[in-house]
């Protein structure tokens, strides 16, 4: 049975985990509103970007001489896969929710007989992955370092993919992340960059319009998309980047919100089984006492 003194230090210590988990809360709640507002705002560039490469996409009539970035290179045996997670754990199921999304695509392909490369971008997915998963991963990004995500490491991710790709190392590439929805809703994507996946809708239309003249460029055709396709993946990844930084800024506010409550809870506990333990130690006296003066 804990003593007086034990329980006394751990209602201290838990009183101390009490308020670094209420601070980090209120550092999350400050984060998340910068976060939130930059995910919103990149939010309708990135989609319309994608819109309009995947109408393109669906447009095309002669896949032969299309860019490879676009339309593929006709095979789907090698697949890339980037998982994206944070640096940092201490945000409940973030890191998680996206290794289990990422996992079970993983699974899948392996079962159909694929090819399977894996990079993580954010130590903790790497952590998650390598125990199962550590053959396939073949390079580990982190940038634990920096205070905020730009559109440089979008870049530099982007360069990695594009040099893989021109190396025939892979067909297809798909990146993982979690779009933020609320502080306690994130939801886990799969989303295919290379090559564009055609738009169905759009290529019936087309066809029952015979409308195969939707596009003009200027200047040419090759100039505008040898800039556009790597722009649109940077874009992509961009946006997954900041709908990480929500994700993980809102997760982080709802745990330690949680952890703050919990702690609470149990500091109650403790504090009653402290007055009972008391309680019982000056009974235990007083009837000592009791018994020996009528035993004089």
């Amino acid at each position: 049975m804990a003593t007086l003194k034990d329980l006394r230090n751990r209602i201290k210590s838990v009183k101390s985990t009490q308020k670094i988990t209420k601070a980090m809360k209120m550092v999350a709640a400050a984060k998340l509103r910068k976060a939130q507002d930059r995910a919103e705002k990149g939010r309708p560039y990135s989609e319309k970007m994608n819109s309009i490469i995947t109408n393109l996409n669906s447009s095309i009539v002669d896949k032969a001489s299309a860019p490879k970035l676009l339309v593929g290179n006709g095979k789907s045996q090698k697949h890339l896969c980037i998982v994206m997670t944070a640096d940092r754990g201490l945000c409940g199921g973030f890191n998680t929710s996206i290794c289990r999304k990422a996992r079970s695509f993983f699974n899948e392909q392996l079962k159909l007989g694929k090819e399977l490369k894996i990079i993580t971008v954010g130590s903790k997915g790497n952590d998650q992955l390598k125990r199962v998963f550590g053959k396939y991963i073949v390079e580990k990004i982190s940038f634990k370092d920096l205070k905020e995500i730009t559109v440089n490491e979008a870049d530099l991710i982007t360069s990695k993919i594009i040099s893989m790709y021109t190396k025939d190392e892979f067909d297809i590439c798909t990146i993982f992340y979690n779009k933020f929805k609320s502080v306690i809703s994130q939801i886990p994507q799969a989303q295919q960059i290379i090559p564009i996946p055609a738009n169905d809708e759009e290529r019936k239309n087309l066809e029952n319009n015979n409308d195969q003249s939707q596009y003009e460029y200027e200047p040419e055709e090759e100039e505008i998309l040898e800039n556009l396709l790597p722009k649109n993946i940077s874009t992509q990844i961009f946006k997954a980047f900041l709908e990480n930084a929500a994700s993980e800024q809102g997760s982080r506010m709802s745990a330690m919100d949680n952890a703050t409550r919990n702690a609470g809870d149990l500091i109650n506990k403790l504090t009653i089984n402290y007055n009972r333990s008391r309680q019982a130690v000056i009974t235990k006296e007083l009837i000592e006492i009791i018994s020996g003066a009528e035993s004089l």
